[in-house]
């Protein structure tokens, strides 16, 4: 298999010497050691707390080369006449390591209501700089979460009354992303942020509750795979309905 930075010398020089092949070994078992610690627990009465740190340790990590499987010149001019590239998995020459960080948080108050936070922390560090694999980590180092619910909370509006109504509205922020797919479709994912929100009621009468919601509320178009399509809106309506013994 030859190497594609060298394929491109060749292109511009006509000079086999420029071509450089490399051997992939057939694929191991991706072996990992994790070490997790954590809390979680209650402050104040009514605040959630949980939040942990993991270290993890990768022997034969899994990812995968890019190459010319076959290339072909012409022996005289020495111009490409055939040129296949491919994408082969393949395990790390060196040891990989990634390790990560994540903390949440529920507030509750008022009797009805949450508030809701988290943030999240991830990194592959890949040691070996020689090593030409591609490890498709694509996870995004930083994002969080931000959110305000309510829940069983008794609505009069006159003649339209609801034992138990709820909403969530719910906030996304996700940092921007080098997404490693196949060779056409290896590139950056930029930082992008959306709302989701949910109503939800419970008709005591018919046993059921109502849902309706969306993701994405303000229709932000962003990628989140690169070279995929843009994701917008998503709309949905639910009815749950609770068989109960008579």
């Amino acid at each position: 298999v030859a190497t594609l930075e060298s394929v491109r010398r060749f292109s511009s020089s006509r000079n086999p010497n420029h071509l450089r092949y490399f051997d992939v070994d057939p694929i191991q078992p991706e072996k990992v050691k994790t070490i997790e610690v954590g809390y979680r627990g209650t402050m104040f009465g009514n605040l959630w707390l949980d939040a942990n740190y993991y270290y993890s340790i990768y022997d034969d990590f899994i990812g995968y080369n890019v190459g010319a499987i076959t290339l072909e010149y012409d022996p005289t001019t020495k111009f490409i006449t055939q040129l296949v590239v491919g994408r082969m998995a393949a395990n790390a020459k060196e040891r990989v390591t990634t390790q990560g960080a994540s903390i949440g948080l529920n507030y509750y108050f008022g009797k009805y209501y949450a508030a809701t936070g988290n943030y999240s922390w991830n990194v592959l560090n890949k040691k070996g700089t020689d090593d030409p694999i591609i490890p498709a980590y694509n996870t995004p180092a930083n994002k969080f979460n931000l959110g305000i619910s309510r829940r069983n909370l008794p609505l009069n509006l006159g003649i339209f009354r609801l034992k138990s109504f709820g909403f969530n509205v719910n906030y996304k922020w996700i940092e921007g992303f080098l997404f490693e797919g196949s060779p056409q479709f290896t590139g950056p994912v930029d930082t992008y942020d959306l709302l989701d929100a949910q109503i939800n009621a419970y008709f005591d009468k018919f046993n059921t509750t109502v849902k309706f919601g969306a993701s994405n509320v303000l229709d932000k178009q962003q990628y989140q795979t690169y070279g995929g399509p843009a994701v917008g809106r998503l709309a949905y309506i639910s009815l749950l309905y609770e068989f109960k013994k008579t």
